[in-house]
């Protein structure tokens, strides 16, 4: 179906720009954003590590739930109505953070805000799909991607300028998402490619690649809790450093994850396996760095690689899941980053338990250890020659 709008510019700068701004807010402000204002809103309400670490993982829980949600229902109704659906749950979520008079009331806002970003991925990808020229649609997706890394980037100067008052950071951050809205709903294609998607249903056989994938990216992304959920508290703690100092880490995690965009490239140079080992690596350096620096340009520097490194893994995980499953390739993206999510949400509350029984740097040092683990799993070497289909398809998610 083509899309029932005529746009003043082209449908891939449109779509591109909207997505970019989804993206950003979604994961940016609505999800990571919580761990640049931890150390804010635990000195209000007295939440403690380990507190701390399981309203995070509630945040990643919300993803896991969403993106299958999000899957089925842009197949049903198209991606108009689900990428509205997400600046809406972003919204209200981060209008909750804003108001939470209490913990309980805050850990529920905090779900509801990392839902909007399992809700954003499915339909930006339907519309892309459905919207802009094929030969348009690698540089598209490209530049919505971009937005996680942008939008945490963006989240610190924008709560330096408010004055690091959490509560009205959110408050703006739920604003920003319900102007956003009204442009989703001018863009966004109603139409999508369900008929497609869905020839082919069913759980996939999770054997071989597939569940050496689902290890892989359940380590990982448990042992980046490190520093997604406890980063700008680590900081503070290692560093003695003001609300500012330490939310200056996340621009330093922003500016490295831009890098993430060249990770199709690196993987057709190089191959899946050799990339994931060095990107790993860079990764549990990162974290260490970051979370046990004492001096602010390491801490920071830390701060760099992670964002590459985590960015560049997701890619990698997407082409890894795609060429496992050759003729799904949707189902393929769906557990890389599904699985990505459920470690997260297993990973912060364990990290804020180690915080708080034995100290900020033997938890650092295990989770960079985590994270290293992953590189025990390796694709076959038979799945790696490149297929003009599959990367086509790699920049999508």
């Amino acid at each position: 179906m083509k899309p029932d709008f005529k746009p003043a510019v082209s449908p891939a700068v449109q779509i591109g720009l909207v997505g970019f701004a989804l993206i950003a807010i979604c994961y940016g402000f609505a999800r990571f954003a919580f761990g640049l204002l931890l150390p804010q809103i635990d000195a209000e309400l007295s939440l403690g590590p380990t507190v701390s670490g399981v309203i995070s993982g509630g945040s990643f829980l919300g993803y896991c739930l969403f993106i299958i949600i999000s899957a089925i229902a842009t197949e049903r109704h198209g991606p108009r109505v689900v990428a509205t659906a997400a600046a809406c749950v972003a919204a209200i979520g981060m209008a909750g953070i804003a108001v939470a008079p209490d913990v309980v009331w805050l850990a529920v806002a905090v779900m509801i805000a990392g839902a909007s970003t399992g809700l954003a991925s499915p339909p930006m990808a339907a519309a892309v799909a459905v919207a802009v020229r094929r030969d348009r649609q690698d540089m598209t997706n490209t530049v919505i991607n971009a937005g996680t890394s942008v939008g945490v980037m963006l989240s610190w100067p924008i709560a330096l300028m408010i004055g690091g008052q959490w509560r009205l950071v959110f408050a703006v951050f739920a604003g920003a998402a319900i102007i956003l809205t009204i442009a989703l709903i001018r863009t966004i294609p109603r139409g999508t490619k369900a008929a497609a998607t869905q020839a082919k249903g069913g759980m996939p056989s999770l054997k071989g690649d597939v569940a050496r994938l689902i290890c892989a990216a359940f380590l990982m992304g448990a042992a980046s809790t490190a520093i997604w959920s406890f980063g700008g508290q680590l900081a503070r703690m290692q560093l003695d450093l003001g609300e500012s100092g330490s939310g200056a880490l996340w621009v330093a995690i922003g500016i490295g994850g831009i890098a993430g965009a060249w990770a199709g490239a690196f993987v057709a140079r190089f191959g899946i396996n050799r990339v994931h080992w060095a990107f790993l690596a860079l990764m549990a350096a990162g974290i260490l760095t970051a979370g046990t620096g004492t001096f602010m340009a390491v801490t920071f520097a830390g701060g760099v690689l992670f964002g590459g490194a985590y960015v560049t893994l997701t890619g990698v995980y997407l082409v890894w899941g795609v060429r496992a499953l050759r003729d799904r390739p949707a189902t393929g993206l769906m557990i890389g980053f599904l699985t990505i999510a459920i470690g997260q949400t297993a990973g912060a509350p364990v990290f804020g338990l180690l915080l708080d029984h034995m100290g900020p740097d033997s938890a650092v040092v295990i989770f960079a250890c985590l994270g290293l683990l992953a590189g025990t799993m390796r694709t076959r070497k038979k799945r790696v020659a490149v297929d003009p289909e599959i990367r086509r398809a790699t920049p999508t998610g």
